[in-house]
């Protein structure tokens, strides 16, 4: 450990205390604890690659004093922000992330390329502020396919993870992220209006990318009109049902289909107490990974995904950094660009005419009133111009958002009728009726 820092005298009026979540002082790192057992908070404080103090006070440069938040403060107390109690030796980068693995296999049934993101995604939350850019992750899924006990159970191991759902009140998130940055871990994603209206939406599509924050509108307390810019920059993980009508929000994200697997037999139904203590040792190491770390995180380059669009290495670059092992980075890579691929056809014509052509195949028999959008989805599968296959959630979306027909769910599965498709806008009708025949 380091010698014991000099702080300030409480009794001191010279002295600037100033509340501390987390902070970088040339090359200390000073991050905010709390050991809920003693209900106590301290500041842990590192200078030398991984050695560690904890401390009630640290003066630095420029004359501030920084202090830890107190234990009392709701946010900490409620669980709301979750934080390590103390920095443990996290062993080699490879042991670390093969507890990361064992931890996310025993309580969540994940796609094996998916867990590896979400491991190599925990170490990159932790040492995100390395780097200018942050992709997000993302669990899809109906309710029951385990979207939501994935979403606790890797948020619990993010850097500062900060709990909400879509329904939160807005203007406390804009806040806590302002102040204890970390990772924002958002249940039921799935906003009314996902454009620039939705505030949590503003938070998604500036906080991918440092140095954009959010302008909220704000008053001082002589009412003048005083803008205030809020730091969103971070790491992100959603759980949602669908997709959001932006593409270039679209394009933020790392997803999983949470309706692609079947519960493994041995994974408990309810997520038992034990889950708790494990993402809080998990937390202890990755605390001294950071210290151990940050300074020495960089992008790597030659990491880049062949043949990839410039957008697509922007987002996974900072992840695909952390990645050591080649065949995992290859699979990472072809997750990412096969998800990538479908996001800019969501607005091209062609795509649009190759629907129209599968629904008038569709609705050539004229004694059908529905049919169901997995037989959309085969038929615009089938198409040779079609080179990466859609899903059945993807095609409904574009039906819904991009051409303005209604699904509606029948004996279980979501169907197009025949009469939404006749209450098409005219100039829709003309264009699908100009198309020209196969």
């Amino acid at each position: 450990m380091t010698a014991k820092s000099k702080g300030g005298s409480r009794n001191d009026p010279s002295s600037l205390r100033v509340p501390t979540v987390s902070r970088l002082a040339g090359d200390t790192i000073i991050e905010l604890v709390y050991d809920a057992k003693a209900r106590e908070t301290a500041l842990a404080v590192s200078r030398f690659n991984g050695l560690w103090n904890l401390e009630q006070e640290v003066r630095i440069e420029s004359g501030e004093v920084l202090v830890p938040y107190t234990a009392a403060n709701t946010i900490i107390a409620s669980d709301c922000v979750l934080l390590p109690s103390m920095p443990e030796h996290h062993g080699s980068k490879s042991e670390l992330l093969a507890d990361i693995r064992a931890y996310l296999h025993r309580y969540v049934d994940l796609n094996p390329i998916f867990l590896e993101i979400a491991a190599h995604y925990a170490l990159l939350s932790w040492v995100y502020d390395a780097f200018n850019e942050c992709p997000y992750l993302r669990l899809q899924g109906d309710f029951g396919t385990g979207k939501t006990r994935a979403l606790i159970t890797i948020g619990s191991i993010l850097y500062k993870p900060v709990f909400a759902s879509g329904a939160s009140t807005v203007s406390p998130i804009f806040h806590i992220l302002d102040v204890f940055g970390g990772s924002l871990v958002l249940d039921e994603a799935d906003f009314r209006f996902s454009d620039a209206a939705n505030q949590l939406v503003k938070i998604l599509n500036n906080g991918t990318m440092r140095g954009l924050p959010v302008l909220r509108t704000m008053q001082n307390r002589d009412r003048e009109f005083n803008p205030r810019a809020f730091k969103v920059f971070g790491p992100k993980i959603v759980a949602m049902r669908g997709s959001y009508d932006d593409d270039a929000l679209e394009s933020r994200f790392l997803s999983e289909d949470m309706t692609a697997r079947t519960l493994r037999d041995d994974i408990p139904v309810h997520l038992p107490s034990a889950l708790r203590a494990e993402a809080l040792s998990l937390r202890n190491r990755l605390l001294h990974f950071r210290f151990s770390s940050l300074f020495s995180m960089a992008i790597d380059p030659m990491a880049a995904s062949p043949g990839a669009t410039a957008r697509i290495n922007q987002i996974t670059l900072p992840l695909l950094s952390l990645v050591d092992d080649l065949e995992t980075k290859h699979a990472i890579q072809q997750v990412a660009t096969k998800q990538a691929a479908a996001i800019p056809r969501f607005g091209d014509l062609q795509m649009t005419e190759i629907i129209f052509r599968a629904l008038r195949t569709a609705f050539a028999d004229a004694n059908r009133s529905t049919v169901s959008v997995g037989e959309i989805t085969r038929e615009v599968n089938g198409n040779p111009s079609v080179e990466f296959p859609y899903t059945t959630k993807q095609i409904g979306h574009l039906i819904r958002r991009r051409i303005g027909i209604e699904t509606r769910k029948s004996n279980g599965v979501y169907v197009v009728r025949r009469d939404a498709v006749a209450r098409l806008a005219p100039a829709q009708t003309e264009d699908a009726q100009r198309m020209p025949r196969e």
